[in-house]
């Protein structure tokens, strides 16, 4: 059984704040299932973005694990906001964290693409 959007969010945030990196919820989507998105800005001009892995991409028919995938990488903040913005416009539950860190590091489970 998954957990809610709105814990599992909050427990992130917690683990980014424990490894020394700045998280904030700058979004927030529906408590119960809501998407989320999460930005990890690098502090250089550029940031990543991280959406949730398609169900083709999980081994399990119904993965209990939330799992990622980087939509954009080393983006500029406009890039990342137009991706957020049609998003939003698609499902208007979404979340959306924001994570500082200059080495770039997501603390996400990214599903594989082989």
């Amino acid at each position: 059984m998954r957990v809610t959007s709105s814990l599992w969010v909050g427990a992130y945030v917690r683990r980014c704040q424990v490894e020394g990196a700045f998280a904030v919820v700058a979004r927030r989507g529906a408590e119960e299932a809501g998407a989320i998105l999460v930005i990890v800005d690098r502090l250089d001009g550029f940031s990543d973005l991280y959406a949730p892995a398609p169900q083709s991409l999980f081994d399990d028919a119904h993965p209990a694990d939330r799992r990622f995938q980087r939509v954009a990488e080393s983006a500029p903040a406009d890039e990342i906001q137009q991706a957020i913005d049609r998003q939003t416009r698609f499902d208007p539950d979404v979340w959306i964290v924001a994570v500082e860190d200059r080495e770039g590091r997501p603390f996400l489970d990214l599903a594989d693409e082989d």
